[in-house]
């Protein structure tokens, strides 16, 4: 079963999903570093110019300085699975991102494999891997 685990952690780790995509339409860094634990760590292998950071305050400066690359960004996120075993759970989720760089509009597609940790009763991404599934670049506005 890809969804197994209580409901109410869950629908919170939706939620937690959610509130990380929300943060990265908005370029809002507090709000999107709040979904991090503290000592999180955030691989992005297709991209080995970032590589792998760790610790929220790290994370959050390389996510802000690389987000002024992607101007206009509308970014969506929905889990294709949550497997929940006490204050610990593993997602895997999708992304589907689209954003101007210059006079072209890109679409990207992609898969994270991440593991959330319940922190005073919170969930949090203790660990993200995102890798790529397709880039479609276009004229802009296409």
């Amino acid at each position: 079963m890809p969804f197994t685990g209580p409901a109410e952690d869950r629908l919170a780790i939706r939620e937690l999903l959610e509130t990380y995509a929300d943060a990265v339409t908005r370029l809002d860094a507090v709000a999107w570093g709040s979904t991090w634990a503290e000592d999180g760590e955030w691989s992005l292998p297709d991209y080995p110019e970032l590589g792998t950071t760790k610790g929220r305050q790290a994370i959050v400066a390389m996510w802000t300085e690389a987000m002024k690359s992607y101007p206009g960004i509308m970014f969506e996120a929905w889990p294709g699975s949550i497997e929940v075993d006490g204050d610990r759970a593993v997602v895997r989720s999708y992304t589907a991102e689209v954003y101007d760089q210059g006079e072209v509009t890109l679409r990207d597609r992609g898969v994270y494999e991440d593991v959330c940790v319940k922190v005073d009763g919170r969930w949090l991404f203790k660990s993200r891997s995102f890798r790529n599934i397709h880039r479609q670049h276009g004229p802009k506005g296409v």
